[in-house]
């Protein structure tokens, strides 16, 4: 048996290998869905994976159908749109398929489709105990099928929305949300284009990094965090290079299941900003904790000084520390296209005063291991725009 094909149970239940699409209706089946939606984004709902998925389904006696109204950045009206059609439909489930605008989008829908009238998707915004207001039994079965590894939303109990209205994202929480099978096929993911592959293993490596450096007390997120960097060492550059490396890919996509398990622990500054950022400017989020990553660590560096020795020798870097773990990310990002400043992406200082304080706002900054005021986040901002690490 191939060693990448096998199935785990942690924290959701996890079909690994080349091919375990053909899975996906058993999968359905086996959650009692007998209509699910397919949640997805339009540019993967005209490819033949989604058709063929479809299909599928189908054979299989599913009455299964498509929504693919989701942006980029998916939006509060995506979520609503999703949840109209899942309710005109009569579905019994959600099939989560693409990157993370897509799995956000689904996991969203999965939650209130079935709650209670009147109840606001803001409501439930990652804030102390807001997740009560939900009913756990209304939540939708899921399936979650990546076609990125990079946000690692399939094993995660929170999608990221944005609240076009208030031009922020909102983090929105229950830990029903977190989907009861996932699909990790790497065949999937052999068409994604070498930008997008860079921008998107970046993401895993963010959130592992940011759980490594939480001075949260969790040492089980500590060891999968430090373990996915590793793998994102190995095989993100091999994934790149050549996109049709299916041992890469595969341990792409582990790697990115790990972060957002990991990402328990908390998260940090490098989010705090991606997440306004990407409200503002609606740039690829991916691509915003790639550029934000050394100008984060060199500020968090009066605090993470241990745990940056202890993860350059597990990369087995010269001199380990906080130096040569910001040189190993240059390095990294260098070889894979990614821009060095925010400018190289159209963003400015203008709204400078305003990214900081919607970044001391967010709920990431509470489990970052320097707690900076609005003005420094301002200022790590402001480099990061002007290239200064």
């Amino acid at each position: 048996m191939n060693h990448y094909t096998m199935g785990w149970n942690y924290p959701s239940n996890i079909l690994t290998g080349a091919g375990r699409i053909r899975d996906l209706p058993d999968a359905c089946k086996a959650l009692g869905m007998g209509a699910p939606l397919l949640v997805t984004d339009p540019g993967l709902a005209a490819l033949p994976m989604v058709q063929a998925c479809v299909q599928a389904c189908q054979d299989a006696g599913l009455r299964t159908a498509v929504f693919s109204q989701v942006k980029g950045n998916p939006t509060g009206r995506n979520v609503l749109d999703g949840i109209a059609a899942f309710r005109s439909g009569s579905h019994d489930g959600v099939i989560a398929f693409g990157g993370g605008s897509g799995l956000d989008a689904a996991k969203a829908v999965a939650l209130m489709a079935n709650q209670r009238e009147g109840l606001s998707l803001w409501s439930l915004e990652d804030v102390g105990d807001n997740w009560k207001n939900a009913d756990a039994r209304a939540i939708a079965p899921i399936v979650a099928v990546p076609t990125t590894a990079g946000t690692g939303s399939e094993v995660g109990r929170a999608s990221v929305i944005t609240d076009e209205a208030e031009h922020v994202k909102r983090i929105i929480f229950h830990p029903g949300m977190v989907p009861a099978t996932v699909i990790l096929d790497p065949e999937l993911t052999v068409g994604l284009p070498p930008a997008v592959t860079a921008a998107t293993g970046m993401d895993a490596l963010s959130h592992c990094m940011e759980a490594w450096c939480s001075p949260l007390y969790h040492p089980m997120a500590e060891g999968i965090a430090v373990e996915g960097m590793r793998r994102i060492d190995l095989y993100l550059q091999r994934a790149y290079s050549d996109g049709s490396d299916l041992e890469a890919r595969m341990n792409m996509l582990v790697a990115s299941s790990m972060g957002a398990t990991a990402f328990q622990r908390g998260l940090g500054a490098m989010h705090a900003l991606a997440h306004p950022l990407g409200a503002l400017y609606d740039a690829h989020h991916g691509t915003l904790n790639a550029v934000l990553m050394p100008y984060v660590l060199r500020a968090n560096e009066r605090a993470i000084g241990e745990p940056m020795v202890r993860l350059g020798r597990y990369l087995n870097l010269d001199q380990p520390g906080t130096a040569a773990v910001i040189e190993w990310v240059l390095g990294l990002r260098e070889r894979l296209g990614i821009p060095h400043s925010l400018a190289e992406l159209g963003i400015d200082t203008r709204q400078a005063d305003k990214v900081g304080r919607m970044a001391v706002a967010d709920p990431s900054s509470g489990t970052n291991p320097v707690a900076f005021d609005a003005d420094e986040y301002r200022g790590i901002f402001v480099a990061a725009v002007e290239g200064r690490i």
